[in-house]
Formats: C-alpha cells, structure tokens, sequence
C-alpha cells in the first residue's frame, strides 16, 4: 500500500494477505509484518483473522521481540468481539509482569478506557508512568502517550491536576492546551447552535488531527550499528578491511555510546540502536552490488535496518536491560 493511499480506498483484506506473503520472504522481518497484517484484519472487521495471527506470532518458536506488545493488541481486539474475561485476564498479566516497554502499557489502559473502566485505565497510565519515567530527566518520546492518555482519563474523572499532569501539558506541541482537548464536555459543542462554540471545536479537531499526524510521521531513529560480540568476531575474520574500523569489542561498544551521548547533548532526538548480523550485512551488500569490506556501507546498513523497524530506543527504559547484550541493567552497565 502506498503511503498516499486513501484510507476508503484500501483493500484491508488484500493488503493482509499481501503481508502474511511477505513476511513469508522475510522471516527476520515477520514480527513487525504480521502486526501490520492483523491491524488491517482488525480494520476490515475480521477480528477472529487478526487473534489467530496474534495467536501466530505468540506461538513463534524463536520468541518475539515484543511478546507484551503483541499480547496488549490482541487483548483489546478479544474485547472488541466479545471476549471479554479473556481480554481481562490478559490485561491484567501485562500489568502484573510491568513490561519496560510504553507500548502496551498505552494499549490496555486506552482499551479500558474505551470500555468506561476510567478507574482502572488511570491506575494503569500510571503504572506506566510511574515505571518508565526517568527521575529528573526529560521523558523519553515513547512515554508521552502515556502522560497524555493519563492526563485524558484524569480530566475525564474530574481530579485534581498533579505534577505529572502539568508535565504532559509542557510536553504536549499541540497549540490547544490539553486542559481543553481533554474537556469531557466538549462532545455537546458539537450540537451547539452557537458559531463561535462550533468555530472552537473545529480549531480543536485540527489540532488533535495535527498531533497524531506529527506522531505518524515521526522519522526513523538516528540509528548507531552495534555488532554483538560473537558476530563482530565473524565479520572481521572475514572482513580484515574492517579491523580499523572495529579494534575490539569493547572499544565498539564505548564508541556507541560515547557517538550516542554526543547526539544527544547536540540536540539529535529520537535515537536508537539497530543490532546487525554477517548474514544479514551480506546480503544487503549485494544488494547494493558493494563489497562488504567497504565502510562507507555501514551507515547505510544501519539506517536501512532502522527504515525496517529494527531499532531500539537509546537510551533504553528505566530498569531495562542494557543495549548491549550483557544483561545487566542500563544504569549499571553503559549507562553508568
């Protein structure tokens, strides 16, 4: 599907199927194929279709790289079709095994908001938040949407604003305040005969449409290449070209670091790491009819690996494990 596509104009049906196809081509991109395929199952209205590829991807031999993302979604499509106490007891294990990952903490509490469960939506928003949120550093983008779904479902509730309410507000780029998008009142201006009333509305409509446009179309990170231990080894031996670029692991994984670091105190948002593998650089060189031993492909390798939905947000969630595979936690490994 085109990006242009209208959405009235697409097959969702065809478009699935032509994405079970080509995760069938691409097995190491499967994972984030198949969620597209069951998003556009649950779009058509097949959602028995988009629980059994759910189901598919939970059942996968090598393991996921999101198995709490995959659960959050078919949980709320479960409830959509009246599975209630099976979406239920799933919501409620992801709650309970706290996943670093603002993903699905964002998808079940917006389930149970829109099931009118506003009491546990917000114990769940701030979970995540509570969780995930650094101590006296800016919150990553990927935890916004939780400050925001908390601070729609508070508003909802009629509590009092906190701090991290006031946060969400600082953080939001809309230029309507979210005090007024998340006014619970605003669906009777919709009915009002008052031109002024419906004038506000419509500029707030556009600045909602504006924000979720802006996260739609938030580029790829600015990814930095890291070789695991074992595969750096490999790709040197058969590469020696490339001992310059790569004098030890160790001093490859400082360099992500440090590189990372750097971008970041420069102003660089949305960074990520992509992990690479001999077979898998081997193959995209030949595909750009290069030979491996050429460092100017390396850069591109990384973006490409990022273009494909294969980067991990750096610097990772509180209490995560580091990036680089030790598994140690971030703050007492590289992060340190």
């Amino acid at each position: 599907m085109r990006p242009d596509t209208p959405a009235e104009n697409v097959d969702h049906t065809a478009e699935a199927a032509r994405l079970e196809r080509t995760a069938g081509l691409y097995p190491e991109d499967a994972e984030a194929l198949l969620l597209q395929a069951a998003a556009h199952l649950e779009l058509s209205g097949d959602r028995p279709a988009a629980t059994t590829l759910y189901d598919r991807l939970l059942s996968s031999p090598d393991g996921l790289e999101n198995p709490y993302l995959v659960r959050a979604l078919k949980a709320s499509n479960l409830w959509e079709y009246g599975h209630e106490a099976e979406a239920r007891a799933i919501i409620t294990g992801i709650r309970v095994t706290a996943p670093r990952d603002p993903a699905p903490w964002v998808i079940v509490a917006e389930s149970l908001e829109a099931h009118d469960e506003l009491e546990a939506a917000h114990e769940t928003f701030s979970e995540g938040v509570r969780l995930l949120l650094p101590d006296g550093a800016e919150p990553p983008y990927s935890t916004h949407p939780l400050l925001f779904g908390r601070h729609r479902v508070r508003r909802m509730l009629g509590v009092e604003h906190d701090d991290w309410d006031v946060l969400a507000d600082t953080l939001s780029s809309s230029p309507v305040p979210l005090d007024e998008l998340h006014d619970p009142k605003r669906v009777w201006s919709l009915g009002s005969d008052n031109p002024a009333e419906l004038e506000a509305e419509i500029s707030r409509l556009r600045a909602e449409l504006g924000t979720y446009r802006e996260a739609l179309s938030r580029p790829f990170p600015v990814a930095v290449l890291h070789w695991p231990e074992g595969e750096l080894r490999e790709l040197v031996g058969a590469y020696p070209e490339l001992a310059a670029e790569y004098p030890s692991h160790e001093a490859h994984l400082a360099t992500i670091e440090a590189s990372l670091r750097e971008l970041a105190a420069s102003g660089t948002p949305n960074l990520g790491i992509v992990t690479g593998t001999v077979p898998s650089y081997e193959a995209f060189a030949a595909s750009e009819t290069t030979s491996p031993s050429d460092t100017d492909l390396l850069p591109q390798y990384a973006t490409t690996l990022a273009a494909r939905g294969r980067a991990v947000e750096w610097p990772p969630q509180r209490g995560a494990e580091c990036w680089c595979g030790s598994g140690r936690v971030y703050e007492g490994c590289h992060g340190a």
